[in-house]
């Protein structure tokens, strides 16, 4: 199937459903870029490394959504980027409703169950929780999905060269302003005890900044 080998397929294949994938993609240690390199492994790569950071954590899902049935879908928030980064997710449709997948090492912008009517009400879900250490919520923007067959002709399920055309691509197309200025300028700061959260880290590093996905 989509000549990936058995090996790697038969691993894809029993990931059956958006719930197992994320439990799969949980288990996966996050990638820390800490030979101070950006990366944009491809699943191939991923599996055979055991590490990956959001986008391609994200990569990683669409392609066991679409192994097993699902369109495989990814999507950009984009954030106040003088003061957070991107997250880009894996999102499916599942009862007529959108969810996602998420890799991420802190406890906020997980998995979305698929109760969701819109794209925007998905994004929206991540909006209160999307803050920085100072406690400013940074979320502005999202993208509609993209299709990730849009790049089978580069061979993005099977290849083990860096995929960098699919952070570039989700940073090119057209993002949906989720706040006005006047929005932006009245927004509350997150409470102490929300911040706390932000120490809770599923995976740790010693490479300073890179605890942010």
């Amino acid at each position: 199937m989509f000549e990936i080998s058995k090996k790697e397929l038969a691993i894809l294949k029993k990931l059956k459903t958006p719930k197992k994938i994320q439990d799969f993609i949980n288990e996966i240690p996050m990638n820390f870029e800490e030979d101070g390199i950006d990366t944009s492994f491809p699943p191939m790569v991923v599996l055979e490394k055991r590490i990956c950071h959001c986008v391609e954590g994200a990569v990683l899902a669409a392609l066991a959504l679409r192994v097993n049935g699902y369109s495989p879908l990814v999507m950009d928030l984009k954030a106040d980027n003088s003061r957070d980064f991107d997250h880009v997710i894996a999102v499916f449709r599942q009862y007529g409703k959108w969810g996602a997948i998420s890799k991420t090492n802190h406890v906020v912008l997980r998995y979305r169950e698929p109760v969701y009517n819109s794209i925007r009400e998905l994004a929206m879900s991540f909006f209160h929780e999307y803050y920085d250490r100072k406690g400013r919520k940074n979320l502005r923007s999202y993208s509609m999905p993209v299709n990730l067959k849009r790049f089978d002709k580069l061979g993005w399920m099977t290849t083990k060269e860096e995929i960098d055309y699919v952070p570039e691509i989700l940073d090119e197309v057209k993002h949906y302003p989720i706040l006005n200025k006047k929005q932006i300028k009245n927004l509350r700061r997150a409470d102490k005890i929300e911040l706390e959260t932000d120490k809770i880290l599923e995976w740790k590093t010693k490479v300073k900044g890179k605890n942010w996905y």
